[in-house]
């Protein structure tokens, strides 16, 4: 890996406005690289909305997709953004707002009692990664207008005449010097819409699809508990005993929590602050967790119910429970502290007590409804029996992985020398061309590298017996450190990130799959703690010019480079290399592409629907042809040749 021999004052680089979102749009929506990052643009406008709703300001909200399917309007009637002009900075509020980091009215609890946008940055990033915006606001009897691209304004503020209407419109449309491909899924949008009117109860929420023609309305009086109904009839389930909870408190902090338990052999819970998803959970769902195994467990003790010998787990109590939960934590509480912008985890200590203590208050529903208890009693002792089963069954090959894990790592393991596993990464890579490149390019002081041979085992269609018979698997465990099975402890992980890193052809993506499939059925924990990712390594190196002249595009797809070598013209002669695989790459363009933090593409994995994804497995991968042959006819259409 090549070393600048100098670094002084002139290389340090400021970077002015919103052009740090355009460098990095990737810290704060996530990625660019799928319809993730997309779709995130149209949540953060969404919640402004929202949040005017659930202060009381607004009513309604629309959310319409326009026909091309690129660009997409979120309208409200609530105050309207200010348009007067800011003390200090000289501008319209307006302007302000989109085009500079870290402004707004929700640091202070004067404007907002409680609001899932707070670090000020949600609509400015929006317009820094959007090719167009219009604004129109209307407010104080006059409606207003101002467009924006890229960041910066086009136009200055405009005062268009009179209206008696209130509220807020933002058409915008995502910038494809951004994003690779730019196609908003109705369907996704749709999704998002109705898990905001879940949350918010009595709001009304309209989704206008001009691609279809449809218009949809979503209102649900009953809030959350309607959510978890939906959520079960999509899971095929139903709730034990016919009887879903709902469990609520009104001050301070508020809480809402539904729940129920069900015949499926995992939990779900789907936690919210404020309306924000939180996917890692948090110190909310810590303490829903805490406090509702608390209840129970109590509940157990005071009758004696645990049979002698038998040990009960918070696993054990919570399996095959379903949960929505929702906090909102007013600003005069505390100030929210989420984990990164995209707030997928709540770190607020102060608010896992409120939540704790209305869980635990489920005991005393536990002694109004007696046999209601009896049977959620039978169904948790169940799991624990079953669970001691499954830690039997699966003893070999636990003890194999652990004695292997204790003496030594894998030959083929190239370590880092960093120790701490919140800083260390591992790379899994195919074959050992693959290894060599990943070895010789990556910093040693926090990347390990293990190369795997050839295609691993299906591990949907094999099960635990053929596991602790492969190699490749097996030395996979013991690199991890942390176990697999029921009896996996995650907190024994030796790296951070696990990054699956295989060649961008069909072959690296069929042993990416393989993978996911096996961390997904044996060590789900580890993706659902959000420590799996998946590596993105470049198709093509496109080089226009030669000499000091010379340009270097990394290229990930083919649609990429043809839009590349379009833009440039055909007065540009471009130089074209195509990677074959990842041993082709030499250290340096590796590191430079694919494993430097500060430049690389991660897409990390994460499970929104364990129904969804455990039926897709099965349909895929499982022993049942008919099933895989009924799946790829259904989806024929949007597959692709790779030759």
């Amino acid at each position: 890996m090549a070393k600048s021999t100098s670094y002084t004052a002139a290389d340090i680089e400021v970077l002015e406005g919103l052009e740090p979102v355009r460098r990095r749009p990737g810290m704060y929506i996530g990625g660019t690289e799928g319809p993730a990052g997309l779709h995130h643009l149209v949540k953060e406008i969404l919640d402004n909305s929202i949040d005017e709703a659930m202060n009381g300001y607004a009513t309604k909200v629309v959310v319409t997709l326009h026909g091309d399917g690129e660009s997409v309007s979120v309208e409200d009637n609530g105050r309207g953004i200010p348009v007067d002009i800011h003390p200090q900075h000289k501008k319209p509020a307006l302007e302000l707002l989109l085009t500079t980091l870290h402004s707004g009215g929700k640091f202070s609890a004067k404007n907002y009692a409680s609001a899932g946008g707070l670090h000020g940055v949600g609509a400015s990033v929006v317009n820094a990664l959007s090719e167009e915006m219009l604004v129109t606001v209307c407010r104080d009897g006059f409606e207003w207008q101002q467009s924006f691209s890229r960041g910066k304004a086009k136009t200055k503020l405009a005062k268009n005449g009179k209206t008696s209407a209130h509220g807020t419109k933002i058409y915008f449309r995502p910038d494809t010097e951004i994003f690779r491909s730019i196609s908003f899924s109705a369907e996704r949008l749709e999704k998002l819409i109705q898990e905001k009117a879940f949350l918010n109860r009595g709001l009304e929420l309209v989704f206008v699809d001009e691609q279809s023609g449809e218009t949809k309305k979503f209102r649900y009086d009953d809030g959350i508990q309607s959510y978890l109904q939906q959520l079960l009839k999509k899971s095929e389930l139903e709730p034990l005993g016919g009887e879903m909870f709902f469990l609520e408190r009104p001050e301070g902090v508020r809480v809402e929590m539904a729940f129920c338990w069900t015949e499926a052999t995992s939990e779900k819970v789907l936690s919210y602050v404020n309306g924000i998803n939180t996917a890692q959970g948090g110190t909310h769902e810590d303490g829903f967790r805490a406090g509702l195994v608390k209840a129970v467990r109590n509940y157990i003790s005071v009758h004696d119910l645990l049979p002698k010998g038998m040990k009960l787990i918070g696993e054990d109590i919570r399996e095959g429970m379903y949960a929505i939960l929702s906090v909102h934590v007013p600003g005069s509480v505390t100030q929210l502290q989420f984990q990164g912008q995209t707030k997928d985890k709540l770190n607020n200590p102060e608010v896992e007590a409120p939540v704790e203590s209305l869980a635990r208050s489920f005991e005393n529903v536990l002694n109004s409804k007696p046999n209601l208890a009896a049977g959620i009693t039978e169904r948790i002792l169940l799991a624990a029996k079953a669970r001691a089963a499954a830690r039997s069954a699966s003893e070999n090959v636990v003890r194999k992985i652990g004695v292997s894990h204790r003496l030594n790592l894998p030959g083929k393991l190239a370590d880092c020398a960093s120790t701490n596993p919140d800083k260390c990464e591992l790379f899994i890579v195919e074959g050992d061309s693959a290894g060599g490149s990943a070895k010789q390019g990556r910093d040693r002081k926090f990347q390990a590298v293990l190369p795997l041979r050839g295609k691993i085992l299906n591990a949907i269609a094999a099960g635990e017996e053929k596991l602790k018979d492969n190699k490749e698997l097996l030395d996979l465990v013991s690199a991890l450190g942390c176990g697999l099975g029921p009896t996996m402890k995650l907190d024994k992980l030796r790296y951070g990130k696990v990054i699956i890193l295989t060649d961008a052809d069909a072959d690296g993506m069929h042993i990416a799959s393989l993978l996911m499939a096996f961390f997904y059925k044996f060590m789900r924990p580890l993706i659902e703690k959000g420590h799996l990712y998946l590596g993105l390594s470049p198709l093509y190196r496109v080089r226009f010019g030669s000499g000091a002249k010379e340009e270097t595009h990394w290229v990930y797809t083919d649609e990429e480079k043809e839009k590349l070598i379009r833009q440039r013209g055909s007065r540009s002669k471009s130089y074209i290399t195509r990677f074959k695989g990842l041993g082709e790459m030499n250290p340096k363009a590796l590191w430079e592409t694919t494993l430097d933090p500060a430049h690389r593409n991660l897409l990390r994995i994460q499970i929104d629907d364990v129904q969804e994804v455990s039926t897709v497995f099965e349909g895929l991968m499982g022993k049942e042809s008919s099933e895989r042959y009924r799946m790829i006819q259904e989806n024929a259409h949007r597959l692709e040749l790779d030759i």
